[in-house]
């Protein structure tokens, strides 16, 4: 009867902890698959290429990216949330998947506060920008140009929810402006706009315009973060500006599916770690696209994404984003 007993005990670990353990060490025992849910060559995508190849070399097993697109990043996220919860199908994206889409799609199909938390990779601050033929050399000039000459001025963004559109609609209603919006298909479009004088203003990373702000083609107002820009130091932020309420920076983050084991959080995100931290890795991969290493632990993401849902709420209420 004790034996019986004993077995069935032994069996119970087995099933569940310890079997959990077991497969964490023999993980990866075959293919992982990063899915990128935007189109191939944006920022997120050539940070995780590039990790994806030292994290093949590092577990001696294939680590691919896979970009699935489609409905501001909706499509590839729901894939991930939908994956099996073994490590093999993981996620890396941009914030506005996890902090605005639940705000600005009505039919979502996933929750992001289920997904599991790897790591916050990178982060960059985002400038306020304006076409150099624009007569506003800083943001309370802006502000006064537009409530001078209404009904003249416009901002471009890069999409419906986008970071652009927020910022400049957040300060329509706490400036009582009438900047127009013209939204754009993508950055790339969204920089052409800019640099041909179509649209008068917009929001962008240093990885994005900074050598557009570098070469005169484009004019930093402020910078909409806690710190002034390494690249730009002589641009002051938004609270130095007399806007501390304006705040837009853009990161990128690894999330796996909900109910993934720690274990095999632990091993993708130690790792993953290490290597944004390589001085080499750093300097050819990050810095130079004007991103700031952050590669935080999976609590501190899972409290950066509650932060930021929280106040990207307030930003798209005051602009009347509705939900679609």
């Amino acid at each position: 009867m004790l034996a019986v007993a004993v077995r069935a005990f032994v069996a119970l670990i087995i099933s569940t902890g310890f079997a959990g353990a077991v497969h964490a060490q023999s993980y990866p025992s075959r293919l992982v698959r990063f899915v990128v849910p935007f189109p191939a060559g944006g920022g997120v995508d050539l940070i995780i290429r590039a990790a994806a190849q030292e994290l093949s070399s590092k577990w001696g097993t294939p680590v691919i990216v896979e970009n699935r697109a489609g409905a501001g990043g909706t499509v590839g996220t729901e894939a991930v949330f939908r994956a099996a919860p073994d490590g093999y199908t993981l996620l890396a994206t941009v914030n506005q998947t996890i902090t605005t889409a639940p705000y600005l799609f009505k039919s979502l199909q996933y929750d992001p506060s289920k997904l599991t938390p790897i790591t916050l990779m990178v982060q960059s601050d985002n400038f306020v920008l304006a076409h150099p033929a624009v007569p506003a050399n800083s943001l309370r000039e802006l502000v006064d140009l537009v409530k001078k000459q209404p009904k003249k001025w416009n901002y471009g963004s890069f999409g419906r929810g986008s970071q652009p559109q927020l910022l400049f609609e957040y300060l329509n209603s706490k400036e009582d402006l009438d900047l127009l919006h013209i939204p754009y298909n993508g950055i790339s479009p969204l920089l052409i706009a800019m640099i041909t004088g179509e649209v008068s203003f917009t929001t962008g990373s240093a990885g994005v315009a900074g050598e557009f702000i570098r070469t005169g083609k484009l004019k930093a107002l402020a910078i909409a973060g806690a710190k002034r820009s390494p690249q730009f130091p002589d641009v002051p932020t938004t609270e130095e500006a007399g806007f501390g309420y304006l705040q837009s920076s853009i990161w990128y983050a690894a999330f796996a599916p909900p109910g993934t084991p720690a274990e095999i959080v632990d091993r993708v995100g130690g790792d993953l770690r290490a290597i944004l931290r390589r001085p080499e890795f750093v300097e050819q991969q990050i810095a130079s696209k004007g991103l700031e290493v952050i590669a935080s632990t999976p609590e501190e993401l899972a409290t950066v994404v509650q932060k930021d849902t929280a106040s990207l709420k307030t930003m798209i209420d005051a602009a009347g984003v509705q939900a679609e």
